[in-house]
């Protein structure tokens, strides 16, 4: 074991159970059903967990309580690097164009890569309504430039420098405007 290290929140995972008294919670590996669409709950009220924080329903405690179980049951889940792993990063960029039933706004999703292993994975709804996929996807792309610049200063403090951290997104529109200092979608007039 002396080539390789592990890391995982094992105990991390175990005290926040205990805090919220879910620590006999029954396990879970699925985090969510790809099935269930979110639309409205039996009340008529619009579901989105972000922005039901002061009023939570039904459904929102439910969810969150899915989620504690699927943390329960990959507890023992982590990264894993033997000796000699190349600690190439890339940042994954992606978004449904307009897939919010109630307002039409689009949804980011970045997940970073460093090895083999997945360190980071996050998804938003988008603030401003996207007119077209170029537009969703150039947001997108931006999120994961701004997650590649937090990871590569984050590794500065372990003594890791990266030179460039690719960012891969799926729209040649999106990647050409990016290219572009002086687009259109943020010029200042």
């Amino acid at each position: 074991m002396k080539d390789e290290i592990f890391f995982n929140q094992s105990k991390y995972i175990k005290e926040m159970l205990k805090q919220f008294g879910l620590e006999d919670s029954k396990p879970t590996k699925n985090s969510m059903s790809t099935e269930i669409k979110v639309t409205k709950d039996d009340e008529a009220d619009s579901v989105d967990s972000s922005k039901y924080q002061e009023n939570p329903k039904n459904t929102h405690l439910e969810d969150l309580k899915h989620i504690f179980r699927y943390i329960r049951g990959t507890s023992h889940l982590g990264l894993w690097y033997s000796k000699g792993t190349r600690l190439e990063t890339i940042v994954y960029a992606e978004s449904d164009h307009a897939s919010d039933y109630v307002d039409c706004k689009s949804t980011n999703g970045v997940c970073s890569f460093m090895g083999c292993c997945l360190t980071s994975w996050f998804s938003k709804k988008q603030t401003a309504l996207a007119i077209s996929m170029m537009e969703a996807k150039y947001v997108s792309a931006k999120k994961a430039c701004q997650q590649a610049l937090w990871m590569k200063q984050a590794l500065i403090d372990y003594g890791i420098r990266l030179d460039n951290i690719p960012i891969m997104c799926d729209n040649k529109g999106a990647i050409d405007l990016s290219k572009n200092p002086y687009n259109t979608l943020e010029l200042n007039i």
